[in-house]
């Protein structure tokens, strides 16, 4: 990945930007190699370590030696002059800070320039969460259960049904393989096991529901794209070549099935969402989640218990004669 890509909205990169490559490309290669970060996360680095090259080249610096604590300052206020949000910011200037730490510890500067950068204060961001019926009609809008429903829509039942039955990540469902599931479809001890951020795994359950409609999707759909690509693939969910799905591809599946849903623009992450609030709904202890979700730190958990904290006040106005006057 080059220094002329950019993120959504992102200016490109002046000319002089390819200046900070051999630094950027140098600093990728560590947090593969000796972070083992994921190859999507790199990616995210990527772009966000390009628009500061960018910003740097404009002030006319060109190596890291040149670069002071108030052009780390300046990157973060020139963001926020442009209208991106607080958390996109606070990412950006987070990545920076990275970077220069790790010149730091490197000898290419003598001290980190960045280390007291300051970061936007967040706003309150909750989760978007479906409600259980909004998932119902999602999972109804597969037309998985009509007559003679084919591949695509025994396939996107199952893609549902996994990734809200299981809180996936859109990228740990869509990285599955057939063996993944079919040891666990054999025995119903077994969880299934998910590849999540960093190269770590989690075990978590897999509901009655998601296994119904994985054994139909591997007995009834799978069968008839399998045969389609030039060399056979090992991916559980397949798209119509017989290739294995994208992350793009999933995103746009839930879409599409939203809208014929009539429900409000989501993303498989919705899904997630959604999974975390109905278990805490439901009385499931935070740790206990935090564990299924695979979050590094309970804190991020606990964003969840303020979605709930919310729907049990919004039942309590609705439903208490004495809430309202």
């Amino acid at each position: 990945m080059g220094l002329g890509d950019t993120t959504a909205g992102a200016r490109a990169a002046p000319r002089d930007a390819e200046a900070w490559a051999p630094w950027v490309r140098d600093y990728l290669d560590h947090l593969r190699a000796e972070r083992g970060l994921a190859a999507n996360t790199v990616a995210a680095y990527c772009r966000d370590l390009t628009r500061y090259a960018g910003y740097l080249a404009d002030l006319g610096l060109t190596d890291p030696g040149e670069v002071q604590e108030a052009d780390v300052t300046g990157f973060g206020e020139a963001l926020a002059a442009q209208g991106l949000a607080p958390a996109s910011v606070a990412r950006m200037v987070v990545a920076v800070r990275g970077w220069h730490r790790f010149w730091a510890a490197e000898g290419v500067t003598p001290v980190d320039r960045a280390k007291d950068a300051p970061l936007p204060a967040p706003g309150r961001h909750l989760p978007k969460a479906l409600a259980v019926d909004e998932v119902e009609a999602l999972i109804a809008a597969t037309g998985a259960d009509s007559p003679g429903a084919g591949a695509e829509q025994l396939r996107d039942r199952a893609l549902v049904e996994v990734l809200y039955g299981t809180g996936a990540r859109v990228s740990e469902a869509t990285g599955l393989d057939v063996d993944d599931v079919a040891r666990v479809l054999a025995d119903e001890q077994l969880g299934l096991r998910l590849r999540g951020k960093g190269g770590k795994e989690r075990l978590v359950p897999l509901g009655r529901w998601a296994r119904a409609a994985l054994d139909s999707w591997l007995v009834r759909g799978r069968p008839a794209w399998a045969g389609r690509a030039a060399a056979a693939t090992p991916a559980l969910f397949l798209n119509s070549r017989g290739g294995r799905l994208s992350r793009q591809s999933a995103f746009n599946r839930v879409q599409a099935l939203a809208a014929r849903a009539g429900l409000p623009e989501i993303s498989p992450h919705t899904l997630r969402h959604s999974y975390a609030t109905h278990l805490l709904d439901g009385g499931a202890d935070v740790r206990v989640v935090q564990e299924l979700l695979g979050h590094a730190s309970v804190a991020t958990t606990q964003i969840y218990t303020l979605v709930t904290v919310d729907h049990l006040r919004e039942v309590y106005r609705m439903a208490h004669p004495r809430a309202l006057g």
